[in-house]
């Protein structure tokens, strides 16, 4: 496991991708046991590589798609177990994090300022791809989180503007974080054969990642022309990799790297950073 701390001087939030796991993962019994060890430290690692305690979290999960851009804007949103089949216990998990109203209206404002049409959703709870990592990552539930939505026309472009326009947030103690998975292809989890083609389409995200960032943010428009990319999202079912457009959009001019990366069911996962100092790196 890798992990990144922020350089002293850091003054920004940093922006992150994580994997989220398959469900309720991380807090059930799993077979082989050990599965998502690694990633549950990893997510429980992260809250002490930032600069500071977050004052607010955007989050993008993969698992809320609108026509348009939306945002939690409730006061105190609840949540949304859309997982099935798992055990009872995981259906009564807690995350009783507060909303930010005025940051979603916030939010709002910035998108609409850089064209792209957004508004609140006052009634929507936060779905797992929020309350499950957010769980092991700030798990005292304390830190308000404004949730934002994917579009349903799965444009990078789009995402990675929206990234850009919320970018200033990051100086004001906001960690923006995109929730997903960077291989997700259901046929393929528990198919050794898709180890080596994971393992591919990894190897091409790190490079692109840690490229300079103009050409980071062009390469990851064309991500689907990526080696092995359609195997790993294949089309219409690359939601959970978009949130790493708007992390890479709200990083800036900063580095990228990877932070994190595991052989989970057969398959690699991993996580990516902008903002993070390579200096004082845990294995």
């Amino acid at each position: 496991m890798q992990t990144f701390s922020v350089s002293a001087n850091g003054k920004r939030m940093p922006t992150l991708f994580v994997p989220h796991g398959a469900g309720p993962c991380f807090f059930m019994d799993w077979n082989p046991s050990h599965a998502w060890d690694a990633t549950a430290r990893f997510l429980k690692n992260i809250a002490a590589s930032l600069p500071a305690k977050p004052k607010a979290i955007v989050l993008i999960s993969g698992h809320w798609l609108e026509d348009e851009f939306r945002v939690t804007g409730g006061a105190q949103p609840g949540l949304i177990y859309d997982y099935n089949g798992f055990p009872a216990h995981t259906y009564e998990l807690r995350y009783p994090a507060p909303g930010h109203p005025a940051l979603a209206a916030r939010i709002v404002d910035l998108l609409g300022a850089a064209g792209m049409a957004a508004s609140r959703d006052d009634e929507r709870g936060y779905d797992h791809g929020v309350f499950i990592p957010l769980k092991l990552m700030f798990p005292d539930a304390h830190i308000p989180v404004v949730q934002l939505s994917l579009r349903n026309d799965l444009d990078p472009q789009a995402l990675l503007a929206a990234g850009q326009a919320l970018a200033g947030l990051r100086d004001e103690g906001v960690l923006i974080v995109g929730s997903g998975m960077s291989f997700h292809n259901m046929r393929g989890y528990g198919d050794a054969r898709f180890g080596p083609i994971s393992d591919e389409f990894d190897a091409w995200l790190n490079s692109v990642v840690e490229s300079e960032p103009t050409h980071r943010n062009e390469a990851l428009l064309q991500w689907a022309q990526a080696p092995s990319a359609r195997l790993c999202h294949p089309p219409r079912g690359e939601e959970h990799l978009l949130p790493l457009m708007v992390a890479a959009g709200a990083g800036g001019d900063a580095s990228g790297h990877k932070l994190f990366s595991d052989r989970v069911m057969e398959t690699t996962l991993s996580a990516f950073g902008f903002g993070f100092d390579k200096q004082g790196v845990k294995q």
